[in-house]
């Protein structure tokens, strides 16, 4: 029996690398799959498992899963009654994001820092690709960053490009790991690359017919920046459907909106037209920004509430 960590995950076959730093093919055993798990990927990156060799050389079969420490998962795209865990045992969450080409939209870095909040991963937000901006996308930018930093998530614009920005995100995933998620397009595997170059994570051009990018990397997988620091990188997915969360503890996942609830006239309040809410108050004062309130909304229209 050896121990190793998953640091790929392709459906029922895994790749893992013990503490030598042998890498072998693995393939679920059945029973981890019939235990009414629902997911599509019981097994996923940073998973520490168990696994016997097979008598075929350099292939093997996981026998069991190690507790993880956390996770973080999504409604998988295909399967709606389904999630897929995209990544476990993670120190950090980066979002990388872009203004433009592509453009990525609020509401989707605030479902991913809502499911960072259900999870208890730090997360942290950076626009890449701050070269390419005119002044008013800067303005953008720097509303958002102004935005996220003051909610508590640290936020700020980058250029890979530049070689001391570049040395900032190197100093942020230092003996971490880390994952990384974004949309298709954003650089995610430029970053990857410009940390370590000897991975050579794919990377493809921006599709010309709608600006956003190809979707280079299928699987999650986790890449070794140096002996104590790792990567993991996404799928660009331009979605990401929240799971496992009821309605009336949604807004916990919000910090702004958590801290404001206390001073709701009911203790259930959900924050749509109760009376007495404060949140609904600080929404139209300005105290909570607009686009993330919405973006609340959203998430409690997902989880199959009768309110919008």
């Amino acid at each position: 029996m050896k121990r190793g960590l998953v640091i790929k995950s392709t459906g029922n076959r895994s790749r893992v690398i013990d503490s030598s730093g042998n890498i072998t093919e693995c393939v679920i055993k059945g029973k981890f799959r019939m235990k009414g798990i629902r997911t599509t990927n019981p097994v996923a990156v940073g998973d520490y498992v168990k696994f016997e060799e097979e008598k075929v050389q350099g292939s093997a079969i996981i026998t069991e899963i190690e507790k993880r420490r956390n996770y973080i998962i999504r409604k998988s795209s295909k399967l709606s009654k389904e999630s897929q865990i995209i990544a476990a045992n993670i120190d950090q969450l980066i979002i990388l994001a872009t203004i433009k080409m592509p453009e990525t939209h609020a509401e989707f870095i605030d479902r991913v820092l809502a499911s960072a909040e259900a999870y208890r991963i730090p997360a942290l937000v950076v626009f890449n690709k701050t070269d390419l901006y005119a002044d008013h996308e800067r303005k953008k930018m720097d509303e958002l960053v102004a935005l996220y930093n003051e909610i508590g998530y640290r936020s700020f614009g980058v250029s890979l490009i530049n070689e001391n920005e570049k040395s900032e995100l190197a100093t942020i995933v230092q003996g971490k790991v880390t994952l990384l998620t974004g949309n298709s397009g954003v650089g995610k595997s430029t970053l990857i690359n410009l940390l370590n170059p000897s991975l050579e994570a794919r990377v493809e051009k921006l599709s010309d017919y709608h600006m956003s990018g190809k979707h280079t990397t299928t699987f999650s997988e986790m890449y070794a920046v140096n002996n104590n620091t790792y990567i993991i990188d996404t799928p660009g997915i331009k979605g990401f459907g929240m799971i496992d969360m009821d309605k009336e503890e949604i807004y916990h996942f919000f910090p702004e909106i958590f801290r404001l609830s206390k001073a709701c006239r009911y203790h259930n309040c959900l924050h749509l037209d109760e009376p007495g809410c404060e949140v609904k108050n600080s929404v139209v004062n300005g105290d909570i920004e607009w686009s993330r309130y919405n973006s609340y909304l959203s998430i409690l229209e997902d989880n199959n509430s009768k309110y919008r």
